[in-house]
């Protein structure tokens, strides 16, 4: 699986921009502020058709431009696709794949795998469940396209029963009300909560073997999926989930808003059987993140049958020799792409292909 080809115009920086890449191994080194993490930021919203920098598509085109474009040719074994993304500033987006539009970008499904570690990553040890979450729904959005459409459903029919909850009707209409969005509720967040429990599984069994090798042996790496919905074992979720909704109905309407759920679930993630939040220090937390990161790369290709894009966003120099030389030995397996603000010592990675590309202003020079 690669990306062969970028054309990038009013992206962020780039005005207009045709870039071909290395089935192997890019680097792209240039100062802050230069476009570097554009690009990846390009690639991952062509497999995914959302931005992992903000929300809003506005933010994407050029300060000074209506509208942008993303074209994007990937391979995939011996399947060619053509990407293209088209962002304006009063329009939602509307993507194309091989020339046919798809009705929104919840459709996406383009078959592109990538995964990225960036400086921000840190958040998904130091931040609150918001970021688990989200990091939770972008992964197994990836390889489950069932699991997008069961995630965009959820939060609709959550959003209407939130809605409901805020109204001035009489308690008992809305409580009638409420069970035609509580069965939706429990059926849909039911298949959510499956699958993040086996997709976490798989991740803590993988990342505490790569965090073992990381940390010779010194630490040990779990993760858990703690979900607020009480049950005994998975056949049982969606009974439970039913009844706490109907439990906590009077705390909801005095909140104004529904507090089961997976919307408010999370990831447990301990370091010698600590909370990593809490004590792990900076180093140490890196070290998890690019374990749990390693290990998506790994379910990807267990789920797939082909290796993602790797997006390495100027961390590559940030590790110590020993990390760097653990991670550059998937390389050969998959195409990688590593941004850094300076010229780096490249031993590790002499006898692979790659290209090397300097970024001002936008402009890249190979």
């Amino acid at each position: 699986m690669n990306v062969e080809s970028l054309r990038l115009i009013n992206f962020r920086n780039y005005l207009n921009l045709s870039l071909d890449l290395n089935k192997n191994i890019n680097i792209f080194v240039g100062k802050n502020a230069q476009g570097k993490t554009n690009l990846l930021e390009a690639i991952y919203i062509c497999a995914t058709g959302k931005s992992f920098r903000t929300n809003r598509d506005r933010e994407i085109i050029n300060l000074n431009k209506y509208e942008a474009y993303i074209g994007s040719k990937i391979n995939i074994g011996k399947t060619e696709k053509l990407i293209e993304i088209k962002l304006e500033k009063d329009r939602p987006k509307r993507i194309k794949i091989n020339k046919v539009e798809l009705k929104n970008f919840k459709e996406l499904y383009s078959g592109l795998n990538v995964v990225v570690f960036s400086p921000d990553d840190l958040k998904l040890i130091k931040d609150g469940p918001g970021e688990r979450r989200n990091f939770l729904d972008m992964s197994i959005s990836q390889i489950r396209p069932v699991y997008k459409y069961n995630i965009n459903k959820y939060n609709k029919v959550l959003y209407q029963r939130n809605n409901l909850l805020k109204t001035n009707k009489p308690k008992s209409d809305i409580i009638n009300l409420l069970e035609i969005f509580d069965i939706q509720l429990a059926r849909i967040g039911t298949e959510i909560i499956k699958s993040r429990i086996e997709f976490v599984d798989k991740m803590s069994k993988i990342s505490t073997k790569i965090h073992n090798k990381l940390t010779l042996g010194k630490e040990d790496l779990n993760l858990n999926y703690n979900s607020n919905v009480k049950f005994y074992n998975k056949n049982n979720i969606e009974k439970n989930f039913l009844e706490q909704l109907k439990k906590y109905i009077d705390k909801d309407l005095i909140r104004g808003f529904t507090s089961v759920g997976p919307h408010r679930d999370d990831i447990q993630i301990e370091i010698n059987g600590v909370d990593a939040k809490i004590f792990a220090s900076q180093g140490q937390q890196r070290t998890i993140v690019l374990s749990i990161k390693l290990s998506e790369v790994e379910i990807i290709k267990m789920e797939r049958g082909v290796y993602p894009v790797l997006l390495l966003d100027d961390v590559y120099s940030e590790l110590d020799r020993d990390r760097r030389k653990y991670l550059t030995r998937s390389f050969n397996n998959m195409q990688t792409i590593i941004t850094s603000t300076d010229i780096i010592d490249f031993n590790e990675i002499k006898e692979i292909d790659k290209s090397i590309f300097h970024i001002e202003n936008g402009e890249i020079i190979k």
